[in-house]
């Protein structure tokens, strides 16, 4: 009888993540990555102690895949900042369980909104919004975050079937969220 192919790992996080993506977050348990890998549950469990630093490890892997994802911009002579907000609506629209998992789980409990931004893995959005909007790293942010909250509200309401995706129109709103974002942070320069 030949050995038995040897679970790594990675093996782990890549089924659970495929897990996340085709039916979300919370179906990620021994059981069902064990099905996935087609394997006993004991591999799983030898990886990861508790299902809880199975997720953790998912989100993190989760979560580079979203920034990636925002960083691949159709047409970057087009704006960054707009290419990046429409990424983060369309991430939505595509991968809901993974944008459901992500920013609609229990994993930014107790975290401020600053304490985001301030994360490490937010670094080459805001230096690539910088390149194009100027200003300092503090603006920058400041931008951001107003651009974020308004691409959250449409993409969480896209993400849980509530609203169609009208790329033209959120185009739109995201160019007018923009121009004020941008308007009132030269007013504060002032």
């Amino acid at each position: 009888m030949p050995p038995r192919a040897k679970i790594t790992k990675d093996m782990v996080i890549d089924a659970a993540f495929e897990i996340a993506r085709e039916a979300g977050g919370e179906n990620i348990n021994a059981r069902t990555v064990a099905k996935k890998l087609n394997c006993s549950t004991q591999p799983v469990m030898y990886h990861f102690a508790t299902v809880d630093e199975l997720r953790k490890a998912v989100y993190a892997k989760a979560d580079g895949y979203h920034s990636e994802y925002l960083m691949n911009i159709e047409s970057p002579q087009k704006g960054v900042i707009l290419g990046i907000g429409l990424n983060y609506i369309r991430f939505a629209v595509e991968e809901p369980h993974l944008f459901r998992f992500l920013f609609q789980s229990n994993f930014f409990n107790g975290k401020t909104l600053i304490e985001m931004i301030d994360a490490g893995e937010l670094m080459p959005v805001l230096l690539a919004m910088q390149g194009e909007a100027g200003g300092s790293i503090e603006q920058v942010k400041e931008i951001f975050l107003t651009i974020f909250l308004f691409a959250h509200g449409y993409a969480g309401i896209i993400a849980n079937n509530s609203l169609k995706y009208d790329e033209e129109l959120i185009k739109s709103h995201l160019k007018r969220v923009y121009r004020g974002a941008m308007l009132a942070v030269q007013e504060e320069m002032k």
